[in-house]
């Protein structure tokens, strides 16, 4: 449990009125803001064209804000890191490495001077963590789409970075493996402490995963001109922290929390549309 009164642990991420145009005089979203603690599990959640890929992007350093700053850890994020582990929805593995491999070249990167033993000593450790000693010298193209997703969070573990960037690592797979990914990714979080900012479209995935919840609202014509987009609302998560998907619509306030979120989507998500 994170110990509110060490100030380190505060506000590990700063978001400072972010703004990101693609279009001159219609920006996606303005005056962005938002703090993430060190060990918080952060889910964004807005309909396509919002922006939470942007905003994920800036924070990973693949992409510049055109306006407003970020910082980690007191340090201004300028260009990609390895104190940032990055998993996109399509698993991004090299074909021609095995699992072993493909993770020991990203540990490699990150500790260049590591003996061999010490890199294989280190891969099998997350590799055995996501379950795949069994494939662990099988090349991508020999592993299922969970299976290689499996390998894309265990690679970005692997590296230890300060903070987690999950860009809808799940969207692609089946409800069954889906949410057994998700179990595994909270038991690694926990044991762990993960920072973690996820990208989701999934309610239920917002709900058993984040502690908070941000709301994004699209960018919008009106009869008074352009609207960008924003945070909407960012709602707090109060069900138990020990929560499981299995258990996860018994626990009282579920309902109430996912309504919320749903009555968010479908009515305030996108202003000046008819619902």
């Amino acid at each position: 449990m994170l110990n509110d009164t060490n100030p380190r642990l505060r506000d590990f991420l700063k978001v400072e009125n972010l703004s990101k145009s693609f279009v001159t005089n219609k920006p996606v979203f303005t005056d962005l803001s938002f703090a993430i603690d060190k060990g918080e599990f952060v889910c964004i959640i807005g309909h396509s064209g919002c922006g939470k890929t942007t905003v994920l992007n800036v924070l990973a350093g693949l992409d510049t804000a055109t306006s407003g700053n970020c910082f980690m850890d007191n340090r201004e994020i300028a260009g990609p890191s390895l104190e940032r582990g990055v998993v996109f929805q399509s698993h991004a593995l090299m074909p021609w490495l095995t699992v072993r491999s493909n993770i020991a070249f990203a540990v490699v990167s990150r500790w260049p001077d590591w003996s061999k033993a010490a890199v294989n000593a280190h891969v099998e450790k997350f590799v055995a963590m996501v379950g795949l000693m069994s494939a662990i010298d099988k090349k991508p193209s020999q592993l299922s789409g969970g299976m290689k997703q499996r390998v894309g969070i265990a690679r970005a573990f692997a590296i230890q970075p300060k903070m987690l960037l999950l860009d809808e690592p799940f969207g692609a797979l089946d409800a069954l493996t889906r949410g057994t990914i998700q179990d595994e990714l909270m038991t690694i979080v926990r044991e762990t402490q993960q920072t973690v900012f996820m990208i989701t479209h999934d309610v239920d995935e917002a709900i058993l995963l984040a502690d908070r919840i941000i709301l994004m609202t699209n960018g919008a014509e009106s009869a008074s001109g352009y609207t960008p987009g924003g945070i909407g609302e960012v709602v707090v998560n109060t069900l138990p922290k020990n929560r499981t998907r299995a258990e996860l619509h018994h626990l009282d306030g579920y309902y109430d929390l996912r309504n919320h979120v749903v009555d968010f989507l479908i009515k305030r998500a996108k202003p000046g549309e008819a619902h």
